[in-house]
């Protein structure tokens, strides 16, 4: 596969990494998820140009384009390339303009989504991340991204509604407000948590007061959690 151009995405060398976190090394990731299946060029194209590893603590940077999530402290984790490829592509199927994340974590999956959407609002419930990703979301000029910290599982009602939402944490149930803070026509991407344990990613649509849900692949993601830390 021809790797995508990243000329569009000029960085300082100390920015671009070397060894392990360069270039190559990202093309490398960006190949062997279009092996995986993902056909989005944006999204790879993105991927291929964005610095994953200055998202992770100094001593895993040189693990950052594995095939595996990976621990950002706090209890959270970093998703493998391949979940963040996959419901950013899902996403983008709808070609919305306004987008919720729930969860922002590290910033990266926010970093990935403010370079497809035009307008994107973000919210995460640990202050020390909420602050932490701010600060790499700056340094990569990504303006478009509103950050809150809050209970994600309120949303953020007066920026309603959304195109699409992104949930970045398992749900048992999907909760009211964000199902409420959907445009008609809009689209919810979710982990969401079976019967027997498993994990599923479902894609929620709303057709007026009518809600379909269609389940995807089996995942495997941090359970979503109440409330906020300071």
């Amino acid at each position: 596969m021809r790797s995508p151009d990243t000329r569009r995405y000029p960085r300082p060398e100390w920015l671009q990494g070397v060894g392990m976190t360069s270039q190559r090394t990202r093309d490398r990731m960006v190949e062997r998820l279009a092996r995986q299946g993902i056909a989005d060029h944006r999204v790879l194209e993105v991927m291929a140009g964005e610095p994953r590893h200055l998202f992770l603590d100094e001593a895993l940077a040189h693990r950052a384009y594995e095939d595996t999530s990976l621990p950002i402290g706090h209890g959270q984790t970093l998703s493998q390339p391949w979940i963040v490829a996959r419901m950013t592509e899902l996403l983008r199927e709808q070609a919305p303009t306004r987008v919720l994340e729930i969860g922002t974590g590290s910033g990266y999956q926010t970093l990935v989504l403010a370079r497809v959407v035009t307008e994107l609002w973000s919210v995460e419930r640990i202050n020390a991340l909420h602050r932490r990703a701010g600060e790499r979301l700056r340094l990569l000029g990504a303006h478009n991204a509103r950050l809150r910290l809050a209970d994600g599982g309120h949303g953020w009602p007066e920026a309603a509604p959304f195109d699409a939402i992104l949930l970045t944490a398992c749900a048992s149930t999907l909760p009211e407000p964000l199902l409420a803070q959907l445009a008609d026509g809009g689209v919810l991407i979710a982990p969401l948590a079976e019967q027997d344990g498993t994990q599923r990613l479902v894609r929620v649509r709303r057709e007026g007061t009518r809600f379909e849900t269609q389940r995807l692949e089996t995942v495997r993601f941090v359970p979503l959690l109440e409330g906020v830390i300071r």
